[in-house]
């Protein structure tokens, strides 16, 4: 644990590694996360990207280093040093999940009010006319129609579906949100839609996300600020505008030049 201080980050990141066997999929990671801050982490398929979020999200445990967590006054904790019940604890409340399948961070077989519920249900929520009102609620923040609460996510589009897991995730009032190629597989006005959507929510929740993505056009409207991504380490990092505009590092110039340039 680290002492409690008004200017310490809502995460530190210090000397991440992960490695499977001999190959080192994450290569010594630093970084603070602030309350309300948006990091996009980007890089071509096998960076480590995603192995880097997994290990942020106490999903994969890894082989060096330390994730701190700022626990609401308590101060910087190691979320490695922690119980298993905590880290879950955790997981339910000040952290959210979006998955990149929306089907891997949703419970098909059970109504969209069901989804949108069940992390208050698990905190021992059971006024069923409260959790329904706030289900309607949500719902409607995602731009889902209130009328769609008794159906299954099977029924929705991807779209439908990718806001729904969002709504799921946001109830609790979390700080912090993972997402993973939350935009991947959607058309382009149906991503143009969910980015303006988690734009929104994250400045009015004042919630800090890391978002992985292998596209630096959503990097550029989502993220204040991106991390550059090659064979397991962080070659670049800074301010979005500032590496898309101004990329130093070859592999970054590489990356704006094939992506963002006709």
């Amino acid at each position: 644990m680290m002492d409690t201080d008004a200017t310490l980050p809502l995460m530190r990141v210090a000397g991440l590694s992960c490695a499977y066997g001999a190959r080192n999929a994450v290569c010594d990671i630093s970084f603070d996360l602030w309350p309300g801050e948006v990091l996009a982490i980007v890089g071509e398929s096998g960076s480590g990207k995603t192995t880097l979020l997994n290990a942020l999200a106490a999903r994969h445990e890894p082989s060096a280093g330390h994730v701190f967590f700022d626990l609401r006054n308590h101060g910087l904790h190691d979320v490695y040093g922690m119980s298993e019940a905590q880290r879950l604890m955790l997981a339910r409340t000040d952290w959210g999940f979006v998955h990149q399948n929306a089907a891997d961070g949703l419970r098909m077989n059970v109504s969209a009010g069901a989804n949108v519920c069940e992390r208050l249900m698990a905190l021992g929520h059971r006024h069923y006319g409260k959790l329904r009102e706030q289900a309607i609620d949500w719902l409607e923040r995602v731009e889902i129609h209130p009328d769609r609460i008794d159906d299954r996510p099977h029924t929705f589009s991807g779209g439908m579906r990718q806001r729904l897991q969002i709504a799921r995730n946001l109830i609790t009032q979390p700080r912090l949100v993972f997402m993973d190629e939350p935009t991947s597989g959607l058309d382009v006005s149906v991503q143009a839609k969910l980015l303006d959507m988690l734009r929104t929510l994250t400045r009015q929740m004042n919630l800090a996300a890391i978002i992985v993505t292998h596209d630096l056009a959503v990097a550029r409207l989502i993220a204040q600020r991106m991390m550059v991504m090659q064979n397991g380490q962080a070659v670049e990092a800074g301010l979005t505008d500032q590496v898309l505009d101004d990329p130093q590092h070859p592999y970054t110039q590489l990356l704006v030049s094939s992506v963002l340039q006709p």
